[in-house]
């Protein structure tokens, strides 16, 4: 899998702090839809963390995003086209809260913008560009769409899905379901509090991911007893 995946990116492939499903998600999907899914790739996340901002990402400070995930969008649709391009964003009928604020975030033309760069100045120095992109599209909100059509759809066709998505150890989690977590990605989770403590500070402000993996449930818990707020979604 991970050859499959370098093959995709022309670049090693170091990581990931998803749930490894997602993988095997994009590839089935790329089966299914009979259509290639183009993979992009960024700075790690360790580059992120050393030159953009010195600290871990946290709930008042969420910028990892911004790197791992839209720069190398961007920086793929600059290489491929001149104009903004259409693109549809999958928050379904229950997310109006996501939508606003997708609406809230774009410019006057309705525009997403991203602050970038593509060149150099003549000195050497990174030349800034803020350009805008994007334009958001909202077919499953504006179709009423919900969760459990979508789990419909899906039933008996050959597509694998994580239990949850995002990164297993994301600091907007209830700490029981990064307890949850823990216990069916232990490694992943060590990372996540291996990070923590020295310059990096901490993901949370109100408990250690150290002491999330070391508690103690009173009794056993299943994702069934987990809501999307609990997953940090009420609040993104």
């Amino acid at each position: 899998m991970r050859t499959n995946v370098e093959d995709k990116i022309q670049a090693p492939f170091i990581a990931t702090a998803e749930d490894d499903e997602i993988i095997h998600t994009i590839f089935d999907l790329e089966q299914y839809l009979g259509k290639e899914i183009i993979w992009l790739t960024g700075i790690t996340f360790d580059e992120v963390i050393k030159t953009k901002g010195g600290w871990l990402p946290n709930k008042l400070h969420r910028y990892s995003t911004q790197w791992l995930k839209i720069e190398p969008m961007v920086q793929w649709w600059y290489k491929n086209f001149t104009d903004p391009i259409l693109v549809n964003i999958g928050f379904r009928a229950e997310e109006k809260r996501r939508v606003i604020r997708m609406h809230e975030k774009s410019n006057k033309e309705g525009l997403l913008e991203f602050k970038t760069t593509f060149k150099k100045n003549k000195n050497g120095t990174n030349h800034w560009d803020i350009v805008a992109w994007q334009k958001s599209q909202f077919p499953l909100y504006d179709n009423r769409i919900y969760k459990t059509d979508i789990e419909k759809f899906w039933i008996g066709k050959p597509v694998r899905f994580a239990e949850r998505n995002n990164c297993v150890g994301c600091f907007h989690r209830n700490p029981l379901l990064l307890k949850k977590m823990s216990e069916i990605h232990p490694a992943k989770l060590n990372w996540f509090s291996e990070q923590e403590g020295g310059k990096n500070d901490y993901w949370r402000s109100d408990v250690s991911y150290k002491k999330i993996i070391e508690s103690e449930l009173q009794f056993e818990l299943d994702f069934n007893d987990f809501s999307e707020c609990d997953d940090g979604l009420c609040e993104l």
